[in-house]
């Protein structure tokens, strides 16, 4: 079912388009579980499954990092959230790399909606950290000391990427639109910004940039993170670059 990567270089693809489909970006899903919301993106069906025209894709790409660029430029805070098991170390590694905060464990409810709630455990996160570094904890004994670092483990999964958050973000940039859907509902609500790849099996209409994309493979994610990150980084001037 699969192109082989000879055939798409040197028949369907050229630029920039022939690197996303060798990440496979444009395979969507069966065609009975198209949205009709997405069919405007359909460059061809093969095998019953439709393949998204990457033309349109880098043009969303575009769009998308433009507003990214603007947003993170004028100071304001981009979440980046992927919670799909093969995502979640994806979302880690990139959310680091890029200086951003993320959400990789799961998204627990609340998190935007019950903002205040929230920082109070984060910031009980942060100190109990900062006890274990100050040698603070060493007064308990080592079955409690065990305890403790069994809950600071379980604080990291589910808070380590947005401790070092001061204040609510401004923006979310969501990898996987059903998996996520409760994210992109609490920043929706909060009148955030939202990004999201949307696969063929989705109705975009409510964030305010997607990126028509294979939000499963691997590899096409890896391609749209690494787009981002060419963004975030070129805007994160360093005070020694600015002399």
């Amino acid at each position: 079912m699969l192109e082989t990567k000879e055939k798409i270089k040197k028949d369907e693809y050229k630029g920039e388009t022939e690197k996303m489909a060798i990440a496979g970006l444009h395979f969507g899903h069966k065609t009975s579980k198209t949205h009709p919301k997405m069919k405007q993106f359909v460059s061809s069906t093969r095998n019953g499954i439709h393949h998204i025209d990457l033309d349109k894709t880098e043009e969303k790409i575009k769009e998308a990092m433009e507003a990214v660029k603007e947003l993170l430029a004028s100071g304001k805070v981009l979440l980046l959230v992927g919670t799909k098991i093969q995502m979640k170390s994806l979302t880690k590694q990139y959310g680091i790399a890029m200086g951003l905060p993320y959400v990789n464990y799961r998204w627990l409810g609340g998190t935007f909606s019950n903002y205040d709630t929230m920082r109070k455990r984060v910031l009980y996160f942060r100190d109990l950290e900062k006890k274990k570094t100050d040698g603070e904890l060493e007064k308990y004994t080592k079955k409690e000391r065990l305890l403790i670092d069994k809950k600071l483990r379980d604080l990291e999964n589910r808070f380590g990427g947005i401790k070092s958050l001061d204040k609510m973000p401004d923006a979310v940039f969501v990898l996987d639109m059903k998996k996520d859907a409760f994210a992109i509902k609490e920043a929706l609500d909060k009148k955030m910004k939202v990004f999201c790849i949307a696969d063929m099996d989705v109705d975009p209409s409510a964030v305010d940039y997607f990126i028509p994309a294979n939000d499963d493979a691997i590899n096409s994610v890896r391609y749209i993170l690494e787009r981002l990150k060419e963004t975030v980084l070129s805007i994160q001037v360093k005070p020694a670059d600015k002399e």
